[in-house]
């Protein structure tokens, strides 16, 4: 084979989507995968003057004191790694890794808006966990979909796809 072939079953391998996560990791630890977007209105009182939106694959596990969040661009790489504890968060992404004091601070630096973590996981779930600002539709929950918008400023929607 010669380098050029190496060339591009390298660049085949590192495209190629991990496996993901079948079971719980652990006792009290879940996991999901599936199809994340966001979007985040425009908030003319901060620097944000322009709509932001993000779509991705994911896998997620953990819970939200504790866990592992990855995105994956269209060809399976993975785009952002988060990492988070109860006491620190962190993000690598292009090459760059950067830490945050907590998970919240992470969320809101990355999005500018807070996105309600707890109630996050509990709406994966199934549960109608109420947060405050926050209205969440789980009556698509049985064919893997959850709806949730933010309903002061800055405005946000928040949709997941969650495939078995």
């Amino acid at each position: 084979m010669g380098l050029c072939g190496l060339g591009l079953l390298g660049l085949l391998t590192g495209c190629a989507t991990p496996p993901r996560p079948s079971q719980p990791v652990a006792t009290g630890i879940s996991s999901w995968h599936g199809r994340l977007a966001v979007r985040v209105a425009a908030d003319p009182a901060s620097a944000r003057t322009q709509d932001q939106s993000f779509s991705a694959a994911f896998d997620l596990s953990g819970q939200a004191q504790q866990g592992d969040l990855n995105f994956y661009t269209p060809l399976g790489s993975t785009a952002a790694a988060i990492h988070w504890t109860e006491t620190s968060a962190s993000v690598q992404a292009r090459g760059e890794t950067r830490h945050y004091p907590s998970l919240d601070q992470l969320i809101l630096d990355l999005l500018g808006a807070d996105v309600p973590v707890t109630a996050l996981f509990s709406w994966l779930a199934g549960q109608a966990q109420t947060a405050a600002g926050w209205q969440v539709d789980l009556s698509a929950h049985d064919q893997g979909k959850i709806t949730a918008h933010r309903l002061t400023a800055p405005m946000a929607e928040l949709r997941v796809i969650l495939e078995p």
